[in-house]
């Protein structure tokens, strides 16, 4: 059975970051691109998704962290992965999706390296 996910938007001095908790996969991805569609990203800011708290991530959720970033790029925006756990950093790796993605370890890596980034 599919565990619920829980979204939490958030700002720092970068941008905005949406936090998701639980299971991103085909039952929650629609409630993600939703809440994507939402942000109001400003060219040069930062969209950090911080996934400390994701349990799996299915070929679904991939399809919406690549919309994510799609969302961050029409926008003028750049965006980054934050907090990645283990079991889905490895999925990640498999499909390619390090290489499309910032990965930092913590949504705070994320902030100071695209200060450091723009400055």
């Amino acid at each position: 059975m599919t565990k619920h996910l829980a979204l939490r938007t958030g700002t720092t001095a970068t941008g905005l970051v949406l936090e998701l908790t639980g299971d991103l996969d085909h039952h929650t991805a629609p409630e993600v691109r939703t809440a994507l569609t939402e942000l109001e990203l400003r060219p040069g800011q930062q969209l950090v998704l911080d996934l400390a708290g994701l349990t799996c991530c299915d070929s679904s959720g991939i399809s919406v962290l690549i919309a994510a970033r799609n969302h961050a790029m029409a926008a003028d925006a750049a965006i980054a992965l934050a907090a990645v756990p283990e079991r889905v950093c490895r999925i990640f790796r498999l499909v390619g999706l390090e290489q499309l993605f910032p990965v930092h370890p913590s949504v705070q890596a994320a902030e100071d390296a695209w200060q450091l980034s723009s400055s």
